[in-house]
């Protein structure tokens, strides 16, 4: 059966749990739980020091390359051997695990430790304890403090992680919006960079990256899929714009040339913004009430009561538009509902008096601006995909009108690869920021009210056999 906290749109499954050691053999214990790196261990550490940092320090000032990454060893080594080899990393282990021991908390003959581990590694845990006469303990999961949060970790979303935490934790009670976060921003992005040739330039980039294996790329190796999926995406609008390296012809127009229809594509722009704005109020919504309950989904600009703004406000719009008043009353009466619910709930974080009822004002009417600027943000969909097909037919015309000569046939050439290669760069860097920009400021504000706490595992590795 398939644990709970794989679930694509919820972190992973926490449990707190007490690490009991016998007291002789804790160093034991603390390489098996440092070496399986899934333990988030709560505590302050002290200070680093004893002998293997004495020895550390004068490798370093022997003239020693630094530190290298922590190591450790299944047996107890000897501080002088480690220092007459120059072992640094093993040194360096043995101080962490002396700083880990000092938090420990003594009963009798035996030492633990508590802290947070995903409920699907709590029976690997304790098998790697059993033959040490340790074992892992879950314990109560206590009323204040929250769990860290582990998020997306199946392979098809982990190269889209970067999105979400880039933006700082989630809060442990939060929906996962990996992939939430994956579809917006790849639509965003095509549908501001469309062009068949660099959409397949930056996929065929992207599908590159999957087989670096040296060099300083290696880092970027594991989002491979990220910068695939949104140079596929601009293929598609390049296709539905008719641009292929700009208005060469080599492909057909399915949709629309943004030049010659840029009014179509802002309102389509503000349609795509709509839609998204929706799915994070509905993100929103679940997450306050997972935080706070149901009052504070009901009453939060981010949850019921803003979507009942924002969704009233376009329904009243579009009733207007067409001339349909019941369309129009419908979404004055959603608009008011929300306006109220909104009110409600800043005063009862504001409480009573005159100055409490000024700052529900600037509060309510704080929320309806950024309710409005935040649907006008998504026309830069549109104002940049109809930049990016400007610059592609200025290139295309600039060298258009070179060619005629052998010589302007080849300066045309250069002139056409050079523009390109500008447009290419130009237009990737500005749209991969505004993608970012409306995917945090646009969206996430709306899905997140707070951070939360990442899990962060206490991991050092076990020596291999030459380092030991």
């Amino acid at each position: 059966m398939q644990p709970r906290e794989h679930a694509l749109t919820l972190p992973a499954r926490m449990v707190r749990v007490a690490v009991v050691a016998p007291a002789e053999r804790l160093r034991d214990v603390l390489v098996a739980v440092a070496d399986s790196g899934t333990v988030d261990l709560a505590g302050t550490l002290p200070s680093p020091s004893g002998e293997a940092l004495e020895a550390l320090r004068r490798l370093e000032r022997s003239g020693g390359n630094g530190t290298p990454p922590a190591l450790v060893t299944r047996d107890r080594p000897d501080i002088a051997e480690l220092e007459r080899l120059g072992a640094a990393g093993l040194l360096a282990g043995e101080v962490e695990l002396a700083r880990r021991s000092a938090t420990a908390v003594g009963h009798g003959s035996f030492a633990a430790f508590v802290g947070w581990t995903p409920e699907d590694e709590l029976p690997r845990l304790s098998e790697r304890l059993v033959p040490l006469g340790a074992a892992a303990v879950e314990l109560p999961r206590p009323a204040w403090p929250e769990p860290p949060t582990l998020i997306a970790r199946r392979p098809a979303v982990k190269p889209f992680r970067p999105l979400v935490e880039t933006f700082g934790p989630a809060p442990y009670a939060d929906l996962d919006p990996t992939l939430f976060a994956a579809f917006s921003f790849v639509l965003m992005f095509g549908m501001m960079f469309g062009d068949v040739g660099h959409g397949l330039l930056l996929a065929g980039f992207g599908l590159a990256l999957r087989f670096v294996r040296h060099g300083r790329l290696v880092a970027l190796r594991s989002i491979w899929p990220l910068p695939f999926a949104a140079g596929l995406s601009a293929a598609l609008f390049g296709l539905a714009y008719g641009e292929c390296f700009g208005p060469t012809g080599l492909v057909p127009r399915l949709w629309l040339d943004p030049v010659d229809d840029p009014g179509r594509l802002l309102a389509v722009a503000l349609a795509v913004g709509a839609a998204l704005l929706t799915l994070s109020y509905a993100f929103g919504t679940v997450n306050r009430w997972r935080e706070q309950g149901a009052a504070a989904a009901i009453v939060s600009p981010t949850a019921i009561a803003g979507a009942c703004v924002f969704l009233g406000a376009g329904i009243f719009a579009a009733g207007w538009y067409l001339d349909a008043r019941p369309l129009a009353l419908a979404g004055a009466v959603a608009a008011g509902v929300g306006l109220l619910l909104l009110v409600a709930g800043f005063a009862l974080e504001a409480g009573r008096g005159a100055v409490a009822v000024l700052q529900v004002a600037v509060e309510a009417g704080d929320a309806i601006i950024r309710i409005a600027t935040s649907t006008i943000s998504f026309t830069r969909l549109g104002a940049f995909g109809l930049a990016h097909a400007a610059l592609g037919a200025m290139v295309w015309q600039a060298a258009g009108a070179l060619w005629g000569t052998a010589a302007g046939a080849i300066l045309a050439v250069l002139v056409f690869l050079a523009g390109n290669v500008l447009a290419f760069s130009l237009e990737l860097l500005v749209a991969g920021i505004q993608s970012l920009r409306l995917e945090y400021y646009e969206l996430f504000s709306r899905i997140f009210a707070r951070q939360g706490r990442a899990f962060a595992p206490w991991h050092i590795p076990l020596a291999g056999k030459e380092e030991s």
